[in-house]
């Protein structure tokens, strides 16, 4: 018995890490309830919800330096300021996506959630900046076994208190009963005179000044800046699938039971604190698919436009292929031949992408796992093994493929948003993985990756490299469209328009989304291998959720569903980053509005709507012919 008292951590250091797990379940607590109040309201997947904390943050930093306003005033009037900034983003954008798929909304949000933190860090740079702890709050009580400091017990009450008046207000008030009979049946709740578009702005109004406020909240505690709710929405998102999605109490018992969860993580096994929520949430998925305390939710039709094939006869005119050839054939002769191959790499990357969703249906929001996991296969195998350029790019394909059967085994039993959400929590746990390994040089990655020799010919020459790299995009690229039009390329499609008549006509459904998935995970392993060897690094960046963003927008831009689409969005994102380099922040922004053009009014990308006026054009010619 003494053995075992002794392994336990002394008393000061277990409270003050389950005081600092508190507090953050305090945080998950008010972000997940205003992001299940807008979920089961309108529907929408509110990615911003961290830039709107930000906001809130960032909002009483500028009261209090700006106007003299201190952190009393800042309660006030921070979340009224992102509540208006809310409103203008439900009335401009969101209101159009309501009858969309929930996935609409969140690529939506994404994309907002990237100009707000573009233009905060252009204007306040990416470092924090601190708040003060008001005074009235300073000091702490000695309670015996441990010392607790006023401004953190101050968070905790009143985030129970808030939580507990949002619950009373929705469950028990003439208003929340509005707000959930125009949840539960928007047409008949219209009919009995109720303002079902206004109950529906004003309930992602206060969604997002429940964020704001919790920037405020959180900014004594935490150094203001661009980012600090970026990395935080991804643990809110795993509180409320855990919670069940639309679900308000759920989302406030798992915010403090997973703060709670996390605190004790970091006292007897400090490494897995960064990962312990993403594994209970997997766990929690995989005995109840609808979260704790949430009900399956039952998704809206996908626009068409944006998810069915192309069937433009420019695609499959050989002659396009034959133009893109002498194109890339001739291209290093006028372009820089590094700007190139990042080019292919992202197309290849696109294609993978473009394969799960635009054939099956399925948003990843994990596939920076893959390509950032085959960069630091390619890294491994190519330094510290010694393999050879071919040898390490399959090795690379290989390893993407495997972790892509470990993810998959896990996402695939879940459709819609619950499937992004645990393929992202997957890639977040791969993501840690890699920061605490010491073979991946942490922070500095993985540098001076040999290129090697291929035929005797050394790839250190730019030429070579990039004949070499369009060599594997070509086969790459032509295996993924051979897959497409297979005969399982067309069943995994019949698995996408309805999986339930496809399983009653004998399909092994799961099977095929796995095999899919997979697939799709080794080419952009391949990809990542291809950036690995052209910058001579592995590095975070590349297994980073935003990678994954970068995967979603280069698609979307180019166009679902399309061939050459993914193409064309690679080469307009490859070339943002690279000629627009010199504006700093501001090509997020850039990368920001793109996305919600898209979304909102370009959904076939620039390759669909080519298709669609051509078979305009087509069928107008057709007519005045016979005419």
């Amino acid at each position: 018995m003494n053995e075992l008292l002794n392994l336990l951590p002394p008393l000061p250091a277990l409270f003050g890490q389950l005081m600092i797990g508190i507090i953050n379940g305090s945080f998950y607590a008010l972000l997940s309830l205003g992001l299940s109040l807008i979920f089961g309201l309108l529907n929408v997947v509110n990615f911003a919800h961290g830039a709107q904390y930000m906001l809130g943050g960032l909002s009483a930093y500028v009261l209090l330096t700006h106007f003299g306003l201190n952190y009393w005033w800042a309660l006030l009037l921070a979340p009224i300021v992102v509540g208006l900034v809310g409103l203008l983003i439900e009335r401009i954008f969101l209101c159009r996506l309501y009858k969309l798929d929930h996935l609409y909304g969140m690529l939506m949000t994404f994309g907002v959630t990237l100009i707000l933190e573009g233009v905060v860090r252009n204007y306040y740079g990416a470092s924090g900046n601190n708040y003060a702890t008001p005074a009235l709050l300073t000091g702490a009580w000695n309670v015996g076994f441990m010392m607790l400091p006023h401004y953190r017990l101050w968070v905790i009450l009143v985030s129970v208190a808030i939580c507990l008046a949002t619950w009373l207000l929705i469950e028990k008030t003439k208003i929340g009963s509005y707000v959930r009979a125009a949840t539960e049946n928007p047409g008949l709740t219209r009919a009995f005179g109720i303002n079902v578009p206004r109950i529906m702005m004003l309930t992602y109004v206060f969604g997002v000044a429940l964020a704001g406020f919790a920037g405020v909240m959180a900014a004594p505690l935490y150094q203001v800046n661009a980012s600090m709710g970026s990395e935080l929405i991804i643990i809110v998102f795993a509180v409320v699938v855990i919670g069940g999605m639309g679900s308000i109490m759920g989302s406030v018992v798992s915010g403090f039971v997973l703060g709670l969860l996390e605190g004790l993580t970091k006292v007897f096994y400090p490494e897995a604190s960064t990962t312990v929520v993403f594994v209970a949430m997997a766990i929690v998925l995989l005995i109840r698919p609808s979260g704790l305390f949430g009900t399956l939710l039952q998704h809206k039709p996908a626009d068409g436009a944006a998810m069915k094939s192309s069937h433009a006869s420019f695609e499959k005119a050989a002659t396009t292929y034959v133009v893109l050839g002498l194109l890339a054939i001739t291209a290093p002769l006028l372009i820089y031949p590094p700007f190139l191959i990042k080019v292919l790499s992202y197309a290849l990357f696109a294609c993978s992408f473009n394969m799960l969703l635009g054939y099956g249906g399925m948003l990843s929001f994990g596939h920076a796992a893959f390509y950032g996991g085959g960069s630091y296969v390619f890294a491994v195998a190519a330094k510290v093994w010694g393999f050879d350029p071919i040898t390490a790019i399959v090795l690379s394909g290989m390893g993407a493929a495997v972790l892509g059967v470990i993810m998959g085994l896990v996402s695939i039993k879940r459709q819609g948003i619950y499937f992004s959400m645990i393929t992202l929590a997957m890639a977040q746990m791969f993501y840690f993985f890699i920061v605490q390994s010491e073979f991946s040089g942490n922070d500095e990655g993985i540098q001076a990756i040999p290129r090697g020799s291929l035929a005797g010919v050394a790839l250190n020459d730019p030429f070579a490299l990039y004949f070499f790299c369009l060599a594997i995009f070509v086969l790459g690229f032509v295996a993924i469209n051979t897959i497409i039009k297979s005969p399982f390329g067309y069943s995994f499609r019949a698995v996408r328009d309805n999986d339930a008549r496809a399983l009653s006509l004998g399909y092994a459904v799961e099977r095929y989304k796995l095999a899919a998935f997979v697939m799709s995970a080794f080419f952009a392993g391949i990809a990542g291998a291809m950036d690995a060897i052209n910058f001579q690094l592995a590095s975070l960046t590349n297994i980073h959720w935003t990678m994954s963003g970068h995967g979603i927008l280069m698609t979307i831009i180019g166009g679902v569903a399309t061939m050459t689409g993914p193409l064309v969005g690679a080469l307009l994102v490859a070339t943002l980053e690279n000629y627009l380099a010199h504006l700093g922040s501001w090509v997020t922004v850039v990368q920001g509005f793109i996305f919600v053009f898209c979304v909102l009014l370009f959904r076939r990308g620039i390759v669909g709507e080519f298709s669609e006026w051509l078979e305009r054009r087509r069928a107008m010619a057709s007519f005045n012919s016979q005419v």
